[in-house]
């Protein structure tokens, strides 16, 4: 959502004028703090599937 919010603003997506360059930061910054979404996914499909293994 943040990257379209920058392409729909151009190039004003990127100064400090609007706070949608930060929101992509922190976007970018949280995927890599909380790893890749195919780990994620994988971390969720452990988690529900626990109790069907034994």
């Amino acid at each position: 959502v943040a990257l379209d919010a920058i392409q729909c603003l151009g190039g004003n997506g990127y100064i400090n004028d609007f706070p949608t360059g930060r929101i992509l930061r922190d976007a970018k910054l949280y995927e890599i703090g909380a790893g890749t979404s195919e780990i994620r996914r994988m971390l969720i499909g452990r988690e529900f599937n626990k109790d069907y293994k034994n």
